[in-house]
């Protein structure tokens, strides 16, 4: 019987306590990563929401950049929502002259991409994935995918955007399924794992 992988989940800001809820109705113990030796005992990693800018902030104060792209130029799989999908980008295409993109998913996307905060909004997403019933994505100033590369992999849309990729080891999200007690995503990402 092979040893149930080690998850951590980037814990520096935004909405990682839900992550964790998630992972433990799912069997997991999950790490709380905010120091580089945290990230260096974990197998795969979730990315939560929040404001990306605080999130490089705090990346670069907690000497997280330079491990955290090593460990993914290396492999490690990654599960990324909203902020998180933005860190993990290729290109961010209205980002900050600082901002960083570890270039982890060949997309680009745009910040805040729907609007506003007044403008979060709810809706139901086939992603065939994971099967019936649709899954209830809760989109919070979420970025707007532009740009897809052809070995991307388009797991679910809204109107027509990509919501939801998946390249080799890495899945991110515009939405955040932390918010809803449906952990069928999560269930996906961890499948990855074998």
């Amino acid at each position: 019987m092979s040893p149930v992988p080690v998850v951590g989940v980037l814990a520096l800001q935004g909405a990682f306590a839900r992550h964790v809820d998630a992972l433990r109705r799912l069997g997991f113990d999950p790490v709380e990563v905010r120091r580089p030796e945290q990230l260096a005992g974990i197998d795969a990693l979730v990315m939560p929401g929040g404001e990306s800018t605080t999130m490089i902030k705090l990346l670069t104060g907690f000497d997280l950049v330079e491990p955290l792209g090593k460990r993914l130029a290396d492999g490690m799989p990654v599960f990324g929502t909203c902020a998180g999908m933005i860190l993990l980008a290729a290109n961010v295409l209205d980002g900050h002259q600082d901002q960083l993109c570890f270039g982890a998913i060949d997309v680009d996307v745009r910040r805040n991409g729907y609007g506003r905060q007044v403008d979060s909004f709810e809706a139901d997403l086939r992603v065939a994935a994971v099967g019936d019933p649709p899954v209830r994505a809760v989109f919070i100033r979420a970025p707007v995918v532009v740009r897809t590369g052809p070995t991307v992999e388009v797991l679910a849309e809204n109107d027509g955007v990509p919501v939801l990729c998946r390249q080799g080891p890495i899945m991110v999200s515009s939405f955040h399924p932390e918010l809803t007690d449906d952990d069928r995503l999560h269930q996906l990402f961890l499948r990855s794992l074998g």
